[in-house]
């Protein structure tokens, strides 16, 4: 990849960092599975437009840092590296934009340092207090769910680790407006003995938003498993009291949410808009774009990309 990729060192680890661009920091964070990659097509329209980018592998994925204990994984751990790379780039305040995984790190950061993430923009995952109720929903003893899954060391990691490309395009086909209505929810009419490759298989063409060049390189960054991604989860029943300030917190900065109008997440969290707005003291928009699943930048990067510029551009 063409990209200027630093080692930046925050908070007691090294992160993979592609830094370009001048002007005010804009902090991209990915979420599960994916790595810096997911947001290649808005790296350029953002140095373009005047800001200076920082797209990190987060700890545990690709070369970043992989440490081997779970509580590492923790939220106010990933949001001190957060902090701690915006500092190492002489960028006291930032403006933070996640998706998935990495949204939820990005409204953490925003609501523990308001003062440093002056601004931020979620895409795809209108929530940020994740926990038992995720990880063990009611009513599906027996049946797969991935977050349950990961709760047992190894159990999922043998199954995805073993054919990184299959798990893989599997994974990003469901999520996909491609698959057919609800394929991510499908997963729970599975036993849960099922196997990854079962209940999420690969199509047989690749979407027409994937190249096999761009699913070669995501098996390069995967090349070290899914361990530390999969710690992400594992913190989960525990994340919440580690911040009990938290509960019932406002945002107070500028504010944003995108999603594909066709992601499966947000049929999981039915009725999440009303909710989901009356946290912001500053929510500048909701927008759900058309024809799109959970991996919004790739799939609609145009038009992905136009609304985190009209964000950017409103500050």
């Amino acid at each position: 990849m063409d990209r200027n990729i630093e080692m930046i060192d925050t908070n007691g680890i090294t992160l993979e960092t592609v830094v370009e661009g001048e002007g005010p920091l804009v902090v991209l964070l990915h979420g599960w599975p994916q790595t810096w990659y997911l947001w290649r097509h808005q790296i350029d329209p953002l140095v373009k437009a005047g800001y200076r980018v920082a797209v990190p592998n987060q700890r545990g994925y690709g070369n970043s840092s992989r440490p081997d204990n779970i509580d590492a994984y923790g939220m106010p751990t990933l949001v001190d590296d957060v902090i701690g790379l915006a500092e190492a780039l002489d960028s006291p305040q930032f403006t933070v934009i996640g998706h998935d995984f990495g949204c939820l790190v990005s409204w953490n950061t925003a609501l523990m340092h308001p003062d440093r993430a002056t601004a931020v923009m979620g895409l795809s995952v209108p929530g940020w207090r994740l926990g038992p109720r995720e990880v063990w929903p009611e009513n599906t003893e027996g049946r797969f769910w991935y977050m349950r899954l990961f709760q047992t060391l190894g159990l999922a990691e043998a199954q995805l680790d073993a054919d990184l490309e299959t798990s893989l395009l599997g994974l990003y086909y469901a999520l996909s407006a491609d698959s057919p209505e609800s394929s991510f929810v499908g997963q729970l009419e599975h036993p849960a003995e099922a196997r990854f490759d079962q209940v999420f298989p690969p199509p047989d063409e690749l979407p027409s938003w994937l190249t096999q060049d761009d699913l070669a390189f995501y098996v390069e960054q995967f090349a070290n498993g899914f361990t530390g991604p999969n710690h992400w989860y594992r913190n989960l029943p525990t994340n919440n009291d580690r911040s009990p300030e938290l509960k019932g917190a406002r945002f107070t900065q500028p504010a944003a949410f995108v999603a594909g109008a066709d992601d499966d997440v947000l049929l999981i969290a039915s009725g999440w808009q009303e909710r989901f707005s009356q946290k912001f003291d500053d929510l500048r928009f909701i927008e759900l774009v058309d024809g799109a699943g959970h991996w919004v930048q790739m799939e609609k990067p145009e038009p992905t990309t136009a609304l985190m510029l009209r964000f950017l551009a409103s500050l």
